[in-house]
């Protein structure tokens, strides 16, 4: 059974920055890519960073390139999305998913991914 858990989320100042990380486990092989969301409190739920871990293929939103990094480590079987210079705006609870693994282009669309972990809470607030 596939099972996704998110660490690394809290509170934190305008400007300021978090590293969430999403462990991974139940996998039978590495075919798979892990993406970052969030959902905001009107339930809107937004695609932010994907990565195929075995080919290194990455796709960023639009709303977080430069700001944003998302990483991984094979060995350890995480996925870790780096955000600096986080906004009142990224207020959310963030979501990691696993999904099939990307061939040439990345997808952020929710459909693409069977798994998602529990998510976890971000706020930033001074």
């Amino acid at each position: 059974e596939v099972q996704l858990v998110e660490s690394g989320g809290g509170l934190v100042q305008p400007g300021g920055s978090l590293r969430l990380s999403c462990a991974a486990s139940g996998f039978i092989d590495d075919d798979y890519a892990i993406g970052w969301f969030r959902q905001t409190p009107d339930k809107t739920r937004e695609g932010l960073s994907s990565i195929t871990p075995r080919n290194g293929i990455t796709i960023y939103a639009d709303s977080v390139k430069g700001r944003f990094t998302i990483s991984s480590d094979n060995a350890k079987n995480t996925v870790d999305l780096q955000m600096n210079d986080l906004k009142p705006e990224d207020t959310a609870v963030y979501y990691c998913a696993a999904g099939a693994a990307f061939r040439r282009l990345g997808v952020l669309g929710p459909t693409w991914y069977k798994y998602w972990g529990q998510g976890i809470q971000v706020t930033v607030s001074a």
